[in-house]
């Protein structure tokens, strides 16, 4: 990996998918919203996001009469418009949640540890699938920790009940850390946005990695410079990264690849520790 933190997708043959999104204006998020503190419509334009989780493609006309075959989830997103990163959908998090989406029957009973959540649409996806979740994000923004939760409730997940929600910081080691696992699985969707905190989050996977020995780390990110690579920092913490291609992600349900990267390039890559 040279550049841009591409690796060049010679090995691995994975695929994964997402299905179209629809967005809808929301009212009952908003009380949602003012209990736990997180703002409301009235401050920023809000919206909730639906993306729709299924395991074939069928034509209008098939719909109805298959409906009931159909396996199929829908997941509602919350959010707020011209805010920060946590609180918009980027498009690395439908992609990572559509590759959970086709390999669901293998996060029944997994633990899963979600890092820069975000909107958490991944990790959401992988409890409603079976997993055991943590979703994490930065431990001194509270607002962000609050909308995730609010994702969740969206989602009739009960915080601290059906899915757990935490404060990480990339890089600090606090006594929280040490706490957290065991996990079968580290997901994360869009983390490499700014080459400042590549390090830290490279410390953090290390650490976690060195902790559950048998566990990956899944990421999804997007190529935003050809001048930024973590192939050093990856040598320096003992990990090794493979891609996994992507190109027929959704194929199986009529959705385009191209369509869920939104203009953007963007790659899925498993980080493990060198043996």
């Amino acid at each position: 990996m040279t550049s841009g933190y591409q690796l060049n997708e010679g090995n691995g043959n994975e695929h994964t998918i997402s299905t179209a999104t629809v967005t809808a204006p929301t009212t009952n998020i908003d009380s949602i919203s003012n209990s736990i503190g997180c703002g409301s419509s009235s401050d920023i334009a809000e919206h909730v996001r639906k993306f729709l989780f299924t395991s074939q493609y069928t034509s209008p006309i098939e719909t109805e009469t298959l409906a009931a075959e159909l396996d199929k989830l829908e997941i509602k997103i919350p959010e707020l418009l011209q805010s920060g990163y946590s609180f918009y959908t980027w498009p690395c998090a439908p992609i990572l949640a559509w590759f959970l989406w086709e390999r669901r029957h293998n996060l029944v009973g997994k633990s899963i540890l979600e890092l820069g959540a975000g909107t958490a649409l991944p990790g959401i996806l992988a409890a409603k699938c079976g997993a055991r979740v943590i979703l994490s994000d930065n431990c001194i923004l509270p607002k962000s920790l609050a909308h995730i939760r609010k994702s969740c409730l969206a989602n009739n997940l009960v915080p601290g009940k059906d899915i757990e929600v935490v404060g990480l910081s990339w890089g600090l080691l606090l006594n929280s850390v040490f706490n957290l696992g065991p996990f079968d699985l580290i997901i994360g969707a869009d983390c490499f946005y700014d080459p400042s905190v590549f390090e830290d989050i490279l410390v953090t996977i290390s650490f976690l990695l060195e902790r559950n020995t048998k566990a990956k780390f899944l990421c999804t990110y997007q190529e935003r410079s050809a001048d930024w690579s973590i192939e050093a920092l990856l040598k320096k913490w003992r990990l090794r990264a493979v891609p996994i291609i992507i190109d027929n992600v959704g194929k199986g349900c009529g959705i385009d690849i191209v369509d869920l990267m939104n203009g953007h390039t963007i790659h899925l890559i498993e980080i493990t520790r060198e043996p």
